[in-house]
């Protein structure tokens, strides 16, 4: 859908604004907010009054807030940046700010709040602008995208400056057609966000149907009419009759890494697997076979890789899987990735830091069909996995879709580009 633009346009001054409506005014930042408003505003309420605090992780990137948190004022007074209903806030550090977090600060406890210090405030003067509008400036991709240019700082503690956002040159119309604004890029991005929900809910179905399709495949066969036994296993079930039931120890080889992570050079000459799954580079003697590689501790526990294309090497905090026996390799990938991080988990490897015991490995229950079968099935199961893939790649393309649409609606919304006037009419 397109959109109409204002009849007559003017120079804005402003390189990177380009062309602005013609009755917009151009002004700094510092002239329609107050920055950062001070404390003193609270000094005189009771130190046991509560307030919503709200640390980053409160602020969504969709300008959502969770405000359930709530302290009393004198145990946050200190250290954390003060705000009130009204404000708008935005998140200063990377990446939060480069991916938008902020909001309008609505709803907080006693209208008062307090967030981490990686925020800043502005409270718009009535008579300048309203805070919804400035919001909508804050998430626009221009905003961010010239913000990042005055950043400061090195690796993951860049921050924007203050001093930019209160410099911040920008074109703003009458305080009616903000609102007018506002209200259309309301109703246009609850549209677009109702669309990329549905989508996102696509996404998890299909999921869902492929790793049902898979654990179905790897735990009853390919045969709608098999005739079914007891696994012995409570969590398989019934398998079909001429299906064994092993222990892993007696399928395949399993041994972990000699190295830590300090010994991985860059650029080396065979692939190198750590705990989170991540690939670095090392020089050292190395397999040359399939294997399925599983993580031993960390956040990679019973998340599962095959690897079959050559030489590699692997933590000391990594099982590998190899030398099959009476099993294939990519049969064993498939079943293995279906149910063993369920099970690892219930089996007790959570602690403060995720820990797989071996015996959880060597004790495992494979399900195990005659060779021909796993071939069948190993072809159907991927058959079906990448028709599930193509899917999940068409739903999130259009969720990309919608939500480049999002930000290029905001950016044009705010910059004078297309004219709501006429549309918050029909």
């Amino acid at each position: 859908m397109s959109f109409p633009k204002y009849e007559r346009y003017k120079d804005s001054g402003v390189e990177w604004l380009g062309e602005v409506p013609e009755h917009w005014e151009v002004k700094r930042l510092r002239f329609v907010v107050e920055l950062n408003p001070s404390k003193v505003e609270v000094a005189n309420l009771n130190r046991d009054m509560l307030a919503s605090f709200l640390p980053m992780e409160a602020i969504g990137e969709d300008g959502s807030l969770r405000i359930d948190l709530e302290k009393p004022i004198g145990e946050l007074e200190s250290g954390y940046t003060y705000f009130r209903n009204g404000d708008v806030t935005i998140a200063k550090i990377t990446p939060c700010y480069e991916n938008g977090k902020g909001a309008l600060m609505d709803g907080l406890v006693n209208g008062i709040g307090f967030g981490t210090t990686e925020l800043i405030v502005a409270r718009p003067k009535p008579k300048e602008i309203i805070g919804s509008y400035l919001h909508y400036l804050f998430i626009s991709s221009v905003f961010r995208s010239i913000g990042e240019s005055h950043m400061y700082g090195a690796g993951g503690q860049k921050r924007v400056p203050d001093v930019f956002v209160r410099n911040f040159s920008t074109a703003l119309p009458p305080l009616l057609e903000q609102n007018l604004i506002t209200t259309f890029l309301n109703n246009e991005i609850a549209k677009l966000d109702k669309l990329v929900v549905e989508q996102q809910r696509l996404i998890e179905l299909l999921k869902e149907k492929r790793q049902a399709a898979i654990s179905h495949a790897v735990t009853r066969g390919l045969s709608p009419n098999v005739k079914l036994k007891p696994s012995g296993i409570e969590w398989i079930g019934d398998v079909p009759v001429h299906w064994d039931v092993k222990k892993l120890r007696y399928l395949c080889n399993i041994q972990t890494g000699a190295r830590d992570t300090e010994h991985a050079v860059e650029d080396g000459e065979f692939p190198f697997f750590v705990r989170s799954q991540t690939i670095e580079q090392i020089n050292s003697k190395s397999f040359d076979c399939e294997a399925v590689l599983t993580a031993g501790d960390g956040a990679g526990v019973g998340k599962v890789f095959h690897y079959y294309e050559g030489p590699f090497d692997f933590h000391q905090r990594v099982y590998m899987m190899n030398n099959f026996k009476g099993i294939l390799g990519r049969f064993f990938f498939h079943y293995f990735r279906e149910h063993f991080y369920r099970v690892a988990l219930e089996g007790g490897a959570k602690s403060t830091v995720d820990s797989l015991r071996r015996p959880m490995l060597t004790n495992f229950p494979v399900c195990l069909p005659p060779k021909d079968e796993q071939e069948e099935i190993i072809r159907a199961v991927e058959k079906s996995a990448a028709s599930f893939d193509i899917l999940t790649t068409e739903a999130q393309r259009a969720i990309d879709l919608l939500q480049e649409r999002r930000t290029a609606l905001i950016s044009a919304a705010v910059t004078g580009k297309i004219d709501v006037r006429q549309l918050n009419k029909n």
